[in-house]
């Protein structure tokens, strides 16, 4: 007799890869949790046993925390690196530094002695390509050379970086954040955070933003330090064998990138919690916030800008702000909703376009193209000829007594004698109208040429473009509040809070609540938004008109549709991607949803004790399914458990090679105890460890409101239907998605991975 007693269970020694997922699958969020509190609890009884285990232990314990520090070292370093090569080599378009070609523009007349106040740019040691070439700083033949260098090395850049992510990192294109939103909600993307996509994206990410594309470096910067996250995970295997604990480290990753990406680690602990991630327990709060002050401290010792600062545009008022100055705050706030939603609808067209049509084919062609009209248009206007940063960086100042730029040229009231700071408001001389002419082209330019910039096949981030628009808004509005104070200060809302002679009005202010505005349009972040802002700025008086423009824009651009930019590539790509702020009002039931549908055929399933090996191979072969129900026989229905595709594969695969006598007539067994068995009949094979007995069940009269929240809440693969313990049917994640876009009146077959 062939017993039970000697049926080898090989699959008490767990095998390599079981309960790991494949490519483009979701990961099943309540097995990571069950099988991390196993892991715990092994560990835990063990230190018990020895000083060894119990220093292991205290590792196992202090893994995440180290982690977190290295995430921040690299996440800094890397950003600090990128915002040193960004600023040499924008300098490099227009011209070089005879002393030391690796200094950038103002790196290379700081050591000067030769510069005066007045040409603080000019200094000998820096030349312009044409000076350089024909002797001629100045004339028309200087100005032509000049431009036809500028494009031609923004149009090298460029081509570099597209080149170099279509030949190695095809994942390093755009900004990153909609994928790594949908990676942290449990989908698998392999390699969108390996190596080779961290190496390319930081090279490629200096060439783009250097080629002078109206993009940014901030949303490529949290796929960076995301990918460093994952790089880091690899190192333990409490992080590399558990999805749902990477996925942890991956939410404080982003955190970090926000940090050097602005130089703001509270807003980068707010922005994972409130744009990025998706279960974000209080660990991962404690542990985000340790690795953006890491990150923050990393770049601050590096001090990319030489300002001492983390930022480019760090900025200091001196005058409060008024009650009645609220009106143009709040019509900047309406401004930045009402932009937001054109640059979603806009941009997302084109997007699907370049989907649709031939276009999508000719990457590279599309980015010279774009770069190509960008430098022309960009280099004759001083505005858009600098780096988006450098704009609103000026944009963003306080005109004060040292002030060179055209904005600060303001006509001087001979008598005045005041301290330095408080300079009164004066009448705009000739340099301010110029400048308004200017950005006001700017603003059209930036509005325009953004909307077919974001989306192409190079690392483009979108905060400092949006940002731009709005600051360039924001200081034109600025200017002519400031001009009618001073004009009409007897105007009945002026006469309260501006005397004659007094410095009532900043413009910087307007632009940094424009940008702020513009930013929440475009993205729908509140919280983070402002707190990003503050920490960037300094300005941590003017929370409150940071506050309600955030919140108009936000209300503004709702009022046109729900989903910021990011959700809406994330439905334009058709990732699975179930978001927690969707509600679902529709009155439908499981039995609607779930599947097989009427005419279908029966669903597919395996019997705990009556399935052969060729069965199940056949079932694998002819289907798709990523997991199957075991029921108590087909008659009865009766559910036991849910088993794996892939677990089932490669336990059979396991059992053919290791175990004598399992052939294709072997009996495979998901009950405790094999029966048994006559010595002529085929070794059976025992599967009962890889089922799982405890699958999510709902009845076929639970409202799909529920389904979809438990979906969210509990991060579902599936979820089985059935009705007084009898089987019905299944719903999978990508049931619930094609519903709730049917629902919507959507095109349902749009969910899937493009």
């Amino acid at each position: 007799m062939n017993g039970a007693g000697n049926l080898m269970d090989f699959l008490d020694e767990p095998f390599p890869d079981v309960g790991t997922y494949e490519d483009f699958h979701t990961i099943d969020w309540l097995r990571e949790k069950s099988r991390d509190t196993d892991r715990h609890r092994k560990i835990t009884s063990k230190s018990k046993e020895s000083i060894w285990e119990l220093i292991k232990s205290l590792l196992d314990a202090w893994s995440g925390w180290v982690v977190m520090l290295l995430i921040g070292l690299l996440s800094g370093t890397l950003a600090g690196v990128i915002d040193l090569a960004v600023d040499w080599m924008t300098d490099l378009k227009e011209g070089v530094c005879l002393s030391a070609f690796w200094y950038s523009h103002e790196q290379c007349c700081w050591t000067s002695n030769e510069t005066t106040f007045d040409d603080r740019d000019k200094c000998p040691q820096w030349q312009k390509w044409a000076e350089l070439m024909t002797g001629h700083a100045e004339g028309a033949g200087a100005y032509v050379l000049n431009y036809f260098l500028y494009i031609l090395w923004a149009l090298l850049f460029s081509f570099l970086a597209v080149s170099l992510v279509r030949v190695f990192a095809p994942y390093a294109c755009g900004s990153g954040i909609p994928e790594i939103k949908t990676i942290l909600s449990g989908f698998i993307i392999r390699g969108y955070l390996g190596k080779w996509t961290l190496l390319i994206k930081t090279v490629t990410l200096v060439l783009a933003v250097s080629s002078g594309l109206s993009l940014g470096k901030e949303g490529p910067l949290v796929h960076v330090a995301c990918c460093c996250g994952n790089l880091f995970c690899s190192l333990f295997s409490k992080y590399s064998k558990n999805e749902g604990k990477r996925r942890e480290v991956l939410s404080a990753a982003a955190a970090a990138g926000v940090s050097v990406a602005f130089g703001a680690p509270i807003g980068g602990v707010l922005f994972s919690l409130e744009e990025v991630s998706y279960y974000f327990p209080l660990k991962t709060l404690w542990r985000s916030f340790f690795a953006a002050l890491v990150a923050a401290f990393t770049l601050r010792s590096i001090n990319p800008f030489g300002n001492s600062r983390l930022v480019l545009f760090y900025v200091e008022y001196h005058t409060p702000w008024y009650m009645a100055e609220l009106v143009p705050f709040i019509l900047l706030g309406v401004f930045g909703g009402l932009w937001g939603t054109l640059f979603i609808r806009a941009n997302i067209a084109w997007c699907r376009r370049r989907k649709t049509t031939q276009l999508g084919k000719y990457p590279v062609l599309e980015v010279i193209a774009v770069t190509g009209i960008t430098a022309v248009l960009a280099y004759p206007n001083p505005y858009t000829r600098r780096s988006t940063s450098e704009l609103i960086s000026e944009l963003f100042n306080d005109c004060g007594a040292l002030e060179s730029s055209q904005l600060c040229d303001y006509i001087n009231n001979p008598n005045m004698s005041r301290p330095v700071d408080d300079i009164p408001d004066r009448p705009a001389g000739p340099g301010v109208y110029n400048a308004l002419w200017q950005l006001a082209l700017a603003l059209i330019f930036k509005i325009v040429i953004t909307i077919f910039t974001f989306g192409m096949k190079i690392p483009s981030g979108l905060f400092i473009p949006s940002m731009a628009v709005g600051a360039i808004a924001g200081r034109i509005v600025g200017i002519a509040v400031e001009q009618m104070a001073y004009h009409h200060h007897d105007w009945i809302i002026f006469k309260n809070w501006c005397r004659p002679g007094a410095d009532c009005v900043t413009p910087g202010l307007y632009a940094m609540v424009g940008a702020a505005a513009c930013l929440g349009g475009v993205t729908r972040m509140t919280v983070s938004l402002v707190v990003i802002m503050f920490e960037l700025t300094g300005g941590l008086e003017y929370i409150v008109p940071l506050m309600a423009a955030a919140v108009t824009s936000k209300w503004v651009a709702d009022a046109f549709g729900k989903e910021g930019i990011y959700e809406s590539h994330i439905q334009l790509n058709g990732y699975p991607y179930l978001d927690v702020r969707d509600e679902f009002t529709h009155r439908t039931l499981a039995t609607d949803v779930m599947r097989p549908r009427r005419n279908d055929p029966p669903l597919a399933v395996l019997t705990q004790d009556s399935t052969t090996v060729e069965d199940v191979e056949t079932l694998i072969k002819d289907t798709d399914y990523n997991g199957f129900p075991v029921v108590v026989s087909r008659e009865s229905e009766r559910l036991i458990g849910f088993v794996q595709r892939r677990d089932l594969t490669l336990a059979i695969k396991n059992a053919r090679q290791k175990q004598d006598g399992v052939v294709s007539s072997s009996v495979v067994y998901f009950t405790e105890d094999a029966p048994q068995l006559l010595a002529s009949n085929p070794q059976p094979l025992k599967l009962r460890r890889i089922l799982n007995l405890s699958p999510f069940t709902v009845t076929d009269h639970t409202p799909m409101e529920t389904v979809v929240d438990i979906f969210r809440k509990l991060g579902l693969r599936q979820c089985l239907v059935t009705r007084s313990g009898r089987l019905l049917g299944i719903i999978t994640k990508k049931d619930v998605l094609r519903h709730m876009a049917q629902m919507m009146n959507q095109d349902p077959e749009s969910i899937m991975f493009n």
